[in-house]
């Protein structure tokens, strides 16, 4: 039986018998994998990849985004493979704002190279910016210390909604940032999703933040890597840090960590 659902819903990101080489093929570090996400209008899905380090679980989020090919099988987004002018942009967990730029330019990017004209760019730049709290700083450069870590995500994140709003990928955005910042970046992004209504693809090693955003969890075996085990959230559509004390907040992570455990020993 499949772990994803194939429903009468159109696809948007599948992964059809993904393999991967380094070595013409004496070895796998991922073999035959398959990924499906269905398309939610108007509502996105929160699908979060857990997994040991090394696994491969960045390497997907490359083949999505364009900027990787698997030695084997099909990257398809809506049905069609992944081109150059269809990459979808990634949020990774170090900072990848151009710290020569300011926040405004930084967040216009990728507007500008879709040929858009200026007034439009700093217009539609500037709501996504009040959207993720960066009202303000928008004449700052995007670089550290001027910015802080956290202010520095919201930069990345905010670029590539306005880039992709339709998928976002997120590379463990939240791992080098400390506990205060992370759990007020985890809220930040449950409102966004709630807003924009994305597909978000999330990886992470934290548990508790998998549960807490996602609607569904994926988990890799290690090399040669595949998804082996799905655990679907069913917790309530609209995500609030009161809900860490809901009883079945507690038994999902106990879930997960189990599955984890289990997975561990293939």
């Amino acid at each position: 039986m499949s772990l994803f659902p194939d429903t009468n819903l159109s696809n948007i990101i599948e992964l059809k018998h993904i393999s991967q080489s380094y070595d013409g093929g004496e070895s796998y570090i991922i073999r035959d994998l398959n990924f499906l996400i269905e398309d939610k209008p108007k509502q996105g899905q929160f699908v979060v990849i857990l997994g040991m380090s090394g696994c491969g679980k960045s390497t997907i989020l490359r083949y999505i985004a364009g900027l990787q090919q698997p030695t084997e099988g099909q990257v398809l987004i809506h049905n069609a493979p992944v081109t150059k002018e269809q990459r979808v942009s990634m949020v990774f967990q170090r900072y990848s704002s151009l710290p020569w730029m300011t926040v405004l330019d930084n967040v216009a990017l990728a507007l500008q190279y879709k040929g858009i004209e200026a007034k439009e760019r700093k217009e539609r730049a500037m709501e996504i910016i009040k959207k993720v709290g960066l009202e303000g700083h928008e004449n700052k450069y995007a670089q550290y210390p001027t910015l802080s870590g956290g202010q520095l995500q919201r930069v990345a994140i905010a670029r590539s909604i306005l880039a992709n709003p339709e998928i976002l990928l997120m590379d463990e955005p939240f791992g080098a940032l400390d506990v205060n910042t992370r759990l007020q970046m985890q809220d930040l992004l449950a409102e966004l999703w709630l807003d924009f209504h994305p597909t978000v693809i999330f990886v992470t090693h934290d548990i508790s933040e998998a549960v807490y955003l996602g609607d569904d969890i994926y988990i890799m075996k290690a090399a040669p890597s595949r998804f082996v085990k799905h655990i679907h959230v069913d917790l309530p559509f609209e995500r609030t840090r009161e809900i860490k004390r809901d009883p079945r907040f507690t038994a999902l992570v106990h879930e997960v960590e189990d599955a984890m455990v289990e997975v561990a020993k293939y």
